[in-house]
């Protein structure tokens, strides 16, 4: 993995994508289909956005059916796993993000 600390900046810097990492890491793995409802915005949207934090490797995704899985990737360097357990916590509750009922599939 050749995440740099730019990636990282770059891939958390728009808030539908940290409200994304946000929940996963609270959740671990999560259906897009409860991410589309976290998130009150279209599939399409979140799509284009779990897209981008695949790229960065920030996330990883696994089919099951028709509906795809995302969790945080567990082969992230220390650096950014620190980084993520320090930026998180306040994102989660400066966004107002709670909790999700995971129970679409």
């Amino acid at each position: 993995m050749n995440l740099t600390v730019a990636q990282l900046c770059k891939c958390l810097a728009d808030e539908n994508r940290l409200r994304l990492m946000a929940l996963m890491e609270k959740e671990r793995e999560i259906c897009v289909c409860d991410l589309v409802a976290a998130l009150d915005s279209p599939q399409s949207t979140v799509s284009r956005h779990l897209a981008q934090l695949r790229q960065c490797e920030l996330v990883v995704a696994r089919r099951e059916g028709t509906w795809m899985h995302y969790r945080l990737n567990p082969a992230l360097p220390e650096w950014a796993i620190a980084t993520l357990d320090t930026l998180l916590p306040p994102a989660r509750e400066q966004l107002g993000i709670t909790p999700i009922d995971t129970a679409c599939c």
